[in-house]
């Protein structure tokens, strides 16, 4: 590694400028880090992300062998195509650099095992599961490390990741596939519940142009209302709930023996479900 570069301002190569590559790339770039320090491998990235990394002028090659070998190696490719990006990745490794991958239902062994020892070493990974919300500096993140990732390369890849929300690391590999079902999926759950609602106001009435735009604003404040407030979700929820009123009407639906939390619970279990099953390829 180039001993020039301080832990502080670690270089950065980001492999896939898609939908959650390319808004890690933007939340970078909105949070000051030098483009000079990232490099982007990307055989055709979206209109948007090419015109990003030429307005910041952040180097874009098309090929792993292109690029100078990175502090932090990060992989924001879709699962399926991970087992062939991999071992073209390997001249990028060189025992003492820390590969991260956010790719749903890979695992440390599987991302370990294209590499085998790099200069007497095992290659050092972190398995990241970023949502959505990254892509407004929202989101939130868990990492897990395999045995060789160091304090400071947790370091570096926690403010790497802060820069598209919240960052937290677990020490169990397994707990990844439970996050995956409630974070990592949860934004599409959230999405739907404002199409239900949308649906659910044109059904007792609303024009469809209202009933949408209510559903909306009311998902996405609620959600800010929470963001901002000392208070968890059951108060609020019971600070809106009068005694026999219209919430507690509808809440009485809504927190039946077969209602929200047994679907959702429902749902939450299948998401995690299929991420093991990913997992085992």
């Amino acid at each position: 590694m180039n001993s020039s570069r301080t832990p502080a301002s670690p270089h950065l190569c980001l492999v896939g400028a898609g939908n959650m590559g390319g808004a890690m790339l933007g939340g970078w770039l909105k949070a000051g880090r030098d483009p000079k320090s990232i490099t982007v491998i990307d055989p055709n990235p979206p209109q948007s992300m090419a015109d990003m990394i030429a307005e910041y002028g952040v180097l874009h090659v098309v090929h792993a062998k292109d690029a100078a070998r990175p502090d932090v190696l990060l992989v924001a490719v879709k699962p399926q195509i991970m087992g062939a990006v991999l071992p073209d990745l390997s001249s990028l490794m060189d025992g003492e650099n820390v590969l991260v991958s956010v790719a749903a239902g890979t695992t440390i062994d599987q991302l370990e095992k294209p590499f085998g020892q790099v200069s007497g070493n095992a290659v050092r990974v972190v398995r990241a599961m970023p949502n959505t919300p990254a892509m407004v500096q929202r989101g939130i993140t868990v990492c897990v490390a395999n045995s060789g990732v160091s304090a400071q390369q947790r370091e570096d890849v926690t403010q790497l990741l802060a820069a598209i929300g919240d960052v937290d690391w677990v020490e169990n590999e397994a707990l990844i596939d439970a996050v995956t079902g409630v974070s990592g999926s949860g934004p599409a759950y959230v999405f739907h519940l404002a199409e239900a609602l949308a649906d659910a106001g044109v059904a007792a009435g609303l024009p469809e142009e209202l009933a949408a735009k209510l559903a909306q604003a009311t998902v996405s404040g609620a959600g800010e209302l929470m963001r901002q407030s000392d208070m968890p979700p059951s108060v609020l929820r019971q600070n809106v709930t009068s005694p026999n009123g219209t919430t507690a009407a509808a809440l009485d639906v809504l927190m039946a023996q077969d209602g929200f939390p047994s679907l959702l619970g429902r749902a939450v279990a299948a998401a995690t479900n299929r991420s093991r099953e990913l997992s085992k390829g």
